[in-house]
């Protein structure tokens, strides 16, 4: 998994901090997208290649588009804190005796995290796709919007399973199985139909 926790870190993507100036960001996006336009170019594409460039693709101008506008930036830095307070919150109380507290923190943390993965790993990266300078900057076009839906549904859905592998609901006990019973139900069930 990556070390953004599942919630990305488009600072990261960027190659930036949290107090890093619009400048900043339109400077390493253009280098980043540069970069990455040359790798394509260099490489035989393949189906799967096609898939990681695309997300690749996505990623960067959705954390340039984000990154670049103070409201938007806002937005994602608050929705995201919010996020990892909910989990952080949700574990500690699953840890504790308040089954009722810990459930209403789970259905909350739950509808936060859907909606910021839907958000900022699907809408926000077509959105980007459709941005006049990363249109631009990455040569986006329709072709690879109509790929991008299917791709960015897949990542988020990964991005999601990776998310509750880890929380306190999906760890999972081993069952346990009285073995000479179940032989005992199966011979009776046999035993009946045979009769």
């Amino acid at each position: 998994m990556s070390d953004d926790q599942g919630y990305i870190d488009y600072f990261a993507v960027l190659e930036l901090d949290e107090s890093c100036k619009p400048g900043e960001v339109k400077k390493n996006y253009k280098k980043l997208m540069k970069t990455l336009l040359v790798e394509i170019s260099r490489a035989k594409i393949t189906p799967e290649r096609r898939d990681k460039y695309l997300l690749d693709l996505a990623t960067h101008n959705a954390a340039f588009y984000i990154l670049r506008d103070n409201g938007k930036r806002e937005q994602y830095v608050a929705d995201r804190e919010q996020v990892l307070s909910l989990e952080t919150a949700w574990c500690a109380a699953a840890e504790g005796d308040g089954e009722e507290e810990a459930e209403q923190l789970r259905r909350a943390y739950d509808g936060a995290v859907r909606n910021f993965l839907s958000r900022y790993l699907e809408e926000l990266m077509l959105e980007a796709g459709r941005d006049p300078i990363c249109v631009e900057a990455s040569h986006w076009d329709m072709a690879h919007e109509r790929h991008a839906g299917r791709i960015l549904r897949h990542f988020r859905q990964r991005r999601y399973h990776e998310i509750q592998e880890r929380l306190p609901y999906s760890e999972i006990t081993k069952p346990e199985i009285d073995w000479d019973e179940r032989g005992r139900s199966v011979r009776k069930i046999l035993s009946q139909g045979a009769a």
